[in-house]
């Protein structure tokens, strides 16, 4: 038996007393979607909204995209097979026209009568050039409610453990209508009235109501406008809040622009790019104002962060503190360490001059007898920067005065990893943060909408862009030409496959196969291979044959996808593109085009390809601007796939806003709060208290990491 839910109640009220459920679909619903009271089913949005009010005719149908309804008659039916593999197909006709209905499943509970008038819902499907329905919602006549036919119907999604206790988007729907009568007399509002206003916003109660049940599209539009603002707002709200609250941190002083700095600046064989000097003046003023430094550095592929870095870590060491930079590879590790080295080589002789930097590198691979010396070093000062991988997160790497923190690649390191890095002082260091990654604008200010940003948007003099060309499998002996052609002429070549998880010795045999036919198509010229399944040494020594020029083609997975860097290679070659996303080629892409010989980026995909693939390819050929591609992934796989899993890095959950779609929206709600945070940086004032009370409600919901950067 079931108790009915106040309104009062809703937030407190258990689901299992509300209409509909019960306790084994509450303990589902609690598990699949963490649907715990009668407001959080509330909050569980509809995806899609289907328009019931219209009636298709067969003639009408040209879109397998859309849900219709059309009214008619079952004409004949038959049923082929046995057992699992039974299938049952029909004849409709609306009077006029006849269309194939079809069922694979369920088949024993299908009930067909003739002449007799049925509604038919469902998404057409084309096959053979004309049109079918597969599993359709078959209603008698007499069976429709005005409800089925009326307006707009909301759809729920839902989980196989769901359906399996009844509990699909219909069911969904049956619970929250049953929920309706309590929002009548209303619901504390979760932002204030003058927002409200200043927005032109629906109130929570309309606002839930119609995106449920919505009495027209405007009305629903609206409420979806109201509700992806308040998620968005309050994601805002927590991270200005965040980087206020950080800006009162005290932070070291590093005011000195000194001789180390100005060395290496004057050593340089070329100028820095106004780019570059913009976000070290950028840098330097965070460092010198006296407050933690909590920064984003975005630059794409080459546009020259590495140098960025040393000079930012030489502006510390100027200053009397130690910095670190911490990748997420050992690969990307030691090509750090050895660009630094080569950097600072004009500072570092004669040995021992005033002005040297002392640089060391700590990873996993570094022995017991190498670390000693590094942590003494580091103890007593005398290592001015130490280049390296989680290696540095050991509790036994100790610091004298450690100041600045540089993140390369930040997102593939966990939180409480990089949490131990902060920790290692009383007084937090400052701390920037780097990714070749280009960031969308919208996933910028969430995800790093605590940090100030800097963006290196200009790449070196003299670089020519990379062409990239798509090429079906079946162009594979013109492709080998042009190999040919290249390696002759002195350069060298990178050959990609997919190593994807879920079929890894699928596709480790895919690598192998074409690494032995490259070495049966090229038996002249000497190929090395690299994955992620080797073990660290041998795969070192394979990139480091390739950096000398002791083999000319490399072929491998995406463990090449950061960092390396290889000037004379000018050709890569990305077998299967259709199964990477826009960003990870683009950064594949940017493996080469850093010498001065014109490089070339070929995408080899099959030749059946989805629109979607077919987009990515002809964006990639288009453009070689790594925020255009961002936006355009963004756009086309959503937030979800860009750093693995879903909406990784916001301070709360998202349940009905898009940062793909909804960057409008999120620009007016980070307006709204950065004027209350503005005014009012703590929320203390009386009428900033209900967003206090949100804030506190949201962190218990959903655990938060937003305090480290």
């Amino acid at each position: 038996m079931t108790k009915p839910c106040g309104y009062m109640e809703l937030a407190y009220r258990d689901i299992t007393y509300c209409k509909n459920v019960g306790a084994k679909r509450a303990d589902i619903l609690r598990q699949e979607l963490g649907v715990r009271t009668a407001m959080d089913m509330l909050r569980q949005y509809p995806y899609k909204y289907i328009d019931r009010s219209r009636f298709y005719s067969i003639a009408e149908l040209e879109d397998e995209d859309t849900y219709v309804q059309i009214v008619g008659e079952v004409v004949e039916w038959h049923t082929v097979g046995l057992g699992r593999a039974q299938r049952l197909s029909a004849q409709f006709t609306d009077g006029d026209r006849m269309i194939e209905l079809v069922w694979f499943k369920g088949v024993q509970y299908v009930k067909l009568e003739k002449g007799v008038k049925y509604l038919l819902f469902g998404k057409p499907t084309r096959f053979n050039h004309t049109y079918n329905f597969v599993h359709p919602d078959l209603t008698p006549w007499r069976k429709v409610t005005p409800e089925m036919t009326q307006g707009l119907e909301p759809y729920y999604n839902t989980t196989e453990r769901m359906k399996r206790v009844g509990l699909n988007s219909k069911a969904m729907r049956q619970i929250i209508a049953g929920l309706m009568p309590d929002l009548k007399t209303g619901v504390p509002d979760t932002i204030g009235v003058d927002v409200l206003q200043r927005y032109r916003m629906m109130g929570l109660t309309e606002a839930l109501v119609n995106v449920h049940f919505p009495k027209d599209t405007l009305s629903m539009q609206r409420a979806r406008e109201r509700l992806k603002f308040e998620e968005l707002f309050y994601i805002q709200l927590q991270l200005l809040r965040q980087m206020k609250r950080r800006e009162q941190n005290p932070g070291f002083l590093m005011p000195i622009v000194g001789s180390r700095f100005h060395g290496l600046y004057r050593s340089l064989p070329f100028t820095l790019t106004g780019a570059q000097q913009r976000v070290i003046r950028e840098i330097h003023t965070d460092l010198k104002s006296g407050r933690q430094m909590n920064r984003l550095l975005q630059g794409d592929v080459g546009s020259g962060k590495t140098l960025v870095a040393l000079l930012c870590c030489l502006l510390a060491v100027d200053n009397g503190y130690q910095t670190c930079i911490m990748a997420p590879t050992e690969i990307l590790a030691n090509q750090h360490y050895e660009t630094l080295r080569n950097f600072l080589a004009p500072l570092n002789e004669p040995a021992g001059n005033r002005s040297s930097v002392n640089v060391a590198l700590l990873t996993g691979s570094t022995t017991k007898k190498q670390r000693e010396p590094i942590h003494e070093g580091l103890r007593n000062g005398t290592i001015d920067i130490l280049v390296g991988t989680h290696a540095l997160l050991e509790d036994t790497v100790q610091w004298g005065n450690l100041g600045l923190v540089i993140v390369d690649e930040q997102h593939r390191f966990g939180v409480a990893q990089r949490a131990k890095l902060w920790n290692k002082n009383t007084t937090p260091p400052h701390v920037l943060v780097m990714t070749a990654t280009p960031i969308p604008r919208t996933l910028a200010m969430t995800v790093y909408g605590d940090l100030r940003v800097s963006i290196i948007d200009e790449l070196p003099p003299g670089r020519k862009p990379v062409q990239t060309i798509h090429y079906s499998i079946l162009r594979r002996s013109s492709i080998n030409s042009f190999i040919r052609q290249q390696v002759d002429a002195g350069r060298q070549i990178y050959v990609v496959f997919p190593l994807i998880q879920e079929n890894e010795k699928l596709d480790l045999r895919d690598l192998e196969n074409g690494y032995n036919a490259l070495c049966e198509t090229f038996p002249d010229y000497p190929i090395s291979m690299v994955h992620g399944k080797m073990r660290a040494k041998d795969k070192d020594l394979q990139m480091q044959r390739f950096a000398n020029g002791e083999t000319r083609i490399l072929v491998a997975t995406t463990v090449i996808e950061v960092g390396v860097n290889v000037p004379n290679a000018s050709v890569m070659i990305i077998e299967n593109a259709e199964r990477f996303g826009l960003s990870q080629l683009h950064q594949l892409r940017g493996r080469v085009g850093r010498g001065a010989e014109q490089s070339y980026c070929i995408l080899l995909t099959n030749m059946e390809l989805s629109k979607e693939t077919r987009q990515r390819m002809e964006i990639m050929v288009a453009t070689n601007d790594g925020f255009r591609i961002a936006e355009a992934d963004l756009q086309l796989r959503g937030p979800g796939d860009l750093e693995g899993t879903a909406q990784s890095g916001l301070p709360f959950d998202l349940h009905i806003a898009n940062l793909s779609t909804d960057g409008q929206i999120l620009e007016l709600a980070r307006r709204a709060a950065g004027e209350i945070i503005d005014d009012d940086p703590l929320l203390e004032n009386q009428h900033n208290q209900i967003y206090r009370r949100r804030l506190d409600i949201l962190r218990i919901e959903t655990h938060n990491w937003g305090d480290i950067s």
